[in-house]
């Protein structure tokens, strides 16, 4: 069983900065295409970035340029630095992750973090 576990969420002033974190833990997998996901009150789930198992990436238009999304293969991990925050930021945000080994293959969601940037 696959387990992703998001963390530094928080609250921050517009303009400022948080680097998400997701951790893989409870089985022995690999990850093909991990990806960030946000939710803000009463709107549906979008697509923030997503990075490939060598390293490509691709943005979401309204956070290109402010968001760098990277990943540690060895720690099964994936991570989102947030910079010059908007209030439009405020969401939950998701780590997902595409498992490719035999006995984990399928695709993965955390529990999500709260950012909150203030104006």
């Amino acid at each position: 069983q696959v387990q992703l576990v998001e963390s530094g969420g928080g609250l921050v002033q517009a303009g400022g900065s948080l680097r998400l974190s997701c951790a893989a833990s409870g089985s022995t997998f690999t990850f093909d295409f991990m990806r960030w996901y946000r939710q803000a009150p009463g709107k549906q789930r979008e697509l923030v970035a997503i990075i490939s198992r060598g390293g490509n990436t691709n943005y979401a238009g309204s956070v290109k340029g402010r968001f760098t999304i990277s990943r540690d293969n060895a720690k099964n991990q994936v991570y989102l630095q947030m910079n010059s925050l908007k209030p439009e930021d405020t969401a939950v945000y998701f780590c997902n992750a595409d498992g490719i080994s035999p006995s984990t293959r399928g695709n993965y969601w955390g529990q999500g973090t709260q950012v909150t940037v203030s104006s």
